[in-house]
């Protein structure tokens, strides 16, 4: 999806593209490989707005992730146009550990690309244009440390519990830096849910509230930062992927008293593979 300024591109991607794509091992030590195809529709006052597709494809060490989605309409004011973002890494231990991120936002002012390579969690290569412009809150070394980019910033693990859907999936706090912007997002429990889609997945559902910070990259005046960092009433819904121990976004919900900000999955269709069918190919051939 894109937007009027970056601030707002990788913002609203804190709380669409990239939630969409949240997943959560419920095991620190468990893993399963398969693939998610997952639709979304984003609507503000009950209006269509936009659309997001994702594609996750899981091996034995390795994963990858592609998301598409656009906005525009009434929500011209917050974000406008198009973007694309992918990501691929390895799986250590069951936590997913990114290599590569890419992301091209196209609006109608810019486009905006970006290629960064992770070692560990810490950027070593990067390559971001345009650069913002002046009167933003710099980014420093530091803010280049300890962080995930925006997609695999959805992968974590939460304590066995031994259930398949448990509170300790929404006790987690995102470190993410998408190349231009550094923010947090942190989660809490909030309630147990049931959601239906169009197609695929129908059942019960963990509901986490979502706190967006703004660290560092960001305009503070920018509406769209003002709108997510002023109190808002954020929750993401996770669903349980089928065939495996992880759990995926169905709901992202963004409430004002003006009118809500909701990204729904329509189709969320999740396939197991065996164990050992390792090899992870491009998931935007899958598109």
């Amino acid at each position: 999806m894109m937007f009027h300024s970056r601030a707002a591109q990788t913002t609203l991607l804190a709380t669409g593209s990239a939630l969409v794509l949240l997943l959560a091992a419920l095991d620190d030590h468990a893993h399963a490989e398969g693939n998610l195809d997952a639709s979304y529709t984003i609507s503000f006052a009950r209006i269509r707005v936009g659309d997001i597709a994702a594609t996750v494809v899981f091996g034995d060490n390795e994963y990858a992730i592609s998301a598409r989605g656009r906005a525009g309409g009434v929500m011209k004011v917050l974000v406008d146009g198009e973007a694309s973002f992918t990501t691929r890494g390895t799986v250590k231990d069951g936590h997913p550990v990114p290599t590569t991120f890419t992301s091209k936002i196209i609006s109608n002012t810019e486009i905006s690309d970006v290629t960064m390579v992770l070692d560990e969690g810490d950027v070593k290569e990067l390559a971001a244009g345009p650069q913002p412009g002046g009167d933003r809150v710099p980014v420093t070394a530091a803010n280049r440390q300890g962080i995930v980019d925006p997609l695999t910033a959805m992968f974590f693990s939460a304590a066995a519990t031994g259930e398949g859907l448990s509170p300790e999936a929404c006790r987690q706090t995102l470190p993410i830096f998408d190349g231009h912007y550094r923010y947090d997002l942190k989660l809490r429990f909030k309630r147990m849910d049931e959601v239906t889609a169009e197609k695929g997945y129908a059942g019960r559902v963990v509901v986490c509230s979502v706190g967006y910070e703004p660290i560092a990259g960001h305009r503070p005046s920018t509406p769209l930062v003002k709108y997510l960092s002023e109190g808002r009433e954020m929750e993401v819904a996770l669903a349980p992927v089928a065939g495996t121990r992880l759990l995926a976004p169905f709901r992202v919900s963004v409430a004002s008293m003006l009118a809500n900000l909701v990204i729904e999955a329509n189709r969320f269709e999740a396939t197991a593979r065996p164990l050992g069918a390792s090899t992870v190919s491009d998931p935007k051939a899958a598109q």
